[in-house]
């Protein structure tokens, strides 16, 4: 008898888990998705393309993956340990707003819905704005880089030859 009460609570609780998977809004989710993977993927690859223009080998690029890494590494940590437990506070909306964290920690603050109780949709229009408007920055400063990147073959560029370079 003790078996099948036990049973009986779990099947409830699976039930409670159901319900609030069904609350999800999944179309939006999906959306928004598509929109913070294009320009977060667009953003970073960029950087890379920089990279890739700067350095002859792959053994010089490794001075140059962490600090991009970091961004990601740090977006991982804030959502956990800050989103789930405050998706309104300062630490997880200053993240999502930041165009280098916010493909994450934003998607993470969006189940919550949009707009009365959920993300308010100013945070999410400014940082899809500031999305857009790193990538174009980014694009323009990878070109610079590669245009005199490409004409320094075989020099092993420190971070100070890089912002010497953005000035060409």
């Amino acid at each position: 008898v003790s078996e099948l009460s036990s049973m009986g609570s779990d099947i409830s609780e699976m039930q409670l888990y159901a319900n609030e998977l069904f609350q999800i809004p999944w179309a939006m989710l999906i959306f928004f998705f598509m929109i913070y993977f294009v320009l977060g993927y667009l953003i970073y690859s960029s950087i890379y393309a920089a990279i890739g223009a700067a350095v002859d080998n792959e053994t010089d690029t490794q001075q140059f993956i962490f600090p991009i890494i970091l961004p990601l590494m740090l977006a991982i940590y804030v959502g956990f340990f800050s989103v789930f437990g405050n998706p309104h506070g300062p630490i997880a909306v200053g993240f999502s707003l930041f165009p280098l964290t916010s493909p994450i920690v934003m998607l993470m603050r969006l189940p919550g819905g949009l707009g009365e109780g959920g993300v308010p949709i100013w945070q999410l229009v400014l940082s899809i704005f500031f999305l857009v408007i790193t990538f174009i920055g980014i694009v323009w400063l990878a070109a610079k880089i590669y245009r005199v990147g490409i004409l320094m073959y075989g020099k092993k560029p420190s971070y100070k030859e890089l912002f010497k370079w953005l000035k060409y």
